[in-house]
């Protein structure tokens, strides 16, 4: 008798301890939240919250701030960074888990998982002494001088080829995410029954249709949550692309030209901040990059449940 009561004791204390866990978070994010919108309450009141993003200007002595541009530079190159590193991401975890020997594919495993481990500063200047040289003197300087000749249209669209601008940034994130979805995909591709696989094969599918027509359908949940996991470090990710990309506040951006996005100019302003309206300005912003990574959460939730729900009714 004792010893029953003293485990529903347990029980009960168990969980309260995950209830109070639990709240704790939800009131950690609802702190942060409210004290971004406060923080940005006087630039929401002073352009309006609609005029503030949807406005392009960000001019500091005039007294003007918008924050279109840089939710603008942080969607593309958050997106560009995601298209770039699906395939590589993908195809690390397929020959991880379906065609690499266990020993090689643990080897493989661990260099891909300490991509993830690397500080994002070192990003940055593998960028700055390595990618930056590389992209303006063989690929942005060459093409731009084809383009002055042969497609002077372009210029305009292409940019100034000094190797630190959009392009250079994408392919940094994209290289940082690489990781983050590859790991989640590798783990939901061994999470698939052995009799699926064997199934196919002794109907004398081949190795490819294996992974074709079996494997990657039944892991697709755990692969498209690896790739939300890489666009919500895409958005918020800081000090790689603020030293990369130029932080330039003009639109239209260009392919090789200068751009910012919103964890760039907090990063580079916050401490130059010169006004109050500046202040909350940024402060605004950050309120609107928390948005928008709960934004892109609640809809990747949504669409795991749907997709999870198929396989169910599967």
């Amino acid at each position: 008798m004792l010893e029953r009561m003293h485990g529903r004791l347990g029980d009960v204390l168990f969980t309260w301890f995950l209830v109070i866990l639990g709240g704790a978070v939800l009131l950690i994010a609802a702190l942060m939240a409210w004290e971004l919108w406060s923080g940005g309450a006087l630039a929401f009141h002073h352009f309006g919250f609609g005029g503030f993003i949807a406005s392009s200007s960000w001019d500091a002595v005039k007294g003007q701030f918008g924050a279109w541009p840089f939710l603008l530079g942080t969607v593309i190159t958050s997106a560009l960074a995601l298209t770039i590193s699906f395939v590589p991401s993908l195809a690390a975890a397929i020959a991880i888990a379906e065609y690499t020997p266990p020993w090689l594919g643990e080897i493989i495993a661990y260099l891909v998982d300490l991509l993830a481990a690397l500080p994002s500063v070192v990003y940055g200047l593998l960028g700055i002494f390595v990618l930056i040289p590389m992209l303006r003197n063989y690929i942005e300087q060459p093409f731009f001088t084809w383009a002055i000749t042969k497609a002077p249209w372009l210029l305009t669209v292409l940019g100034p080829p000094t190797g630190i601008g959009m392009m250079s940034a994408v392919l940094v994130l994209s290289l940082m995410i690489i990781p983050y979805s590859s790991s989640l995909a590798r783990d939901a591709i061994k999470l698939v029954p052995r009799s699926q696989r064997e199934a196919m094969y002794a109907l004398g599918a081949t190795r490819w249709e294996v992974v074709r027509l079996v494997v990657l359908p039944y892991a697709r949940g755990g692969i498209f949550a690896g790739v939300i996991l890489a666009l919500a470090r895409a958005i918020g990710e800081t000090m790689a692309v603020t030293m990369m990309i130029g932080n330039g506040h003009q639109l239209p951006f260009s392919v090789f030209g200068p751009a910012a996005t919103m964890a760039s100019v907090i990063a580079n302003e916050f401490t130059e901040a010169t006004g109050d309206l500046q202040m909350s300005s940024l402060l605004a912003i950050g309120f609107l990059l928390f948005l928008l990574s709960l934004l892109v959460n609640f809809i990747a939730d949504y669409i795991l449940r749907r997709m999870t729900a198929g396989e169910g009714r599967k």
